[in-house]
């Protein structure tokens, strides 16, 4: 069945950055559509970076220039590179495939 396990996610200090990875199985990861979302406290869910199984990427506005989407079809993982993080990144970050399921999720605490 189809799996996805999110990992990476932890505490930082605002400015700082973190990695989070997404390893998935179960379907055909390099034609996949892949997707980061994160929800805050209180807040909807909400699509931070998706890349395509041709590598076309879009993000958030909010994110531009700070987080980087990647993939790795050989270990059928997608990454989510967050650079200069700030207390309002603090999040569950969720990773997706398209039409086919969720990650459980990773928490994201950004503060000092």
């Amino acid at each position: 069945q189809v799996q996805l396990v999110e990992s990476g996610g932890g505490l930082v200090q605002p400015g700082g950055s973190l990695r989070l990875s997404c390893a998935a199985s179960g379907f055909t990861f390099s034609g996949n559509l892949m997707m980061w979302y994160r929800q805050a406290p209180g807040k909807e869910r909400e699509l931070v970076a998706d890349i395509s199984g041709v590598d076309t990427i879009s993000y958030a506005d909010s994110v531009k220039g700070r987080f980087t989407i990647s993939r790795d079809n050989t270990k059928n993982t997608v990454y989510l590179q967050m650079n200069n993080l700030t207390p309002e990144d603090t999040a569950v970050y969720y990773c997706r495939a398209f039409g086919r399921g969720w990650g459980q999720g990773t928490q994201v605490t950004v503060s000092s």
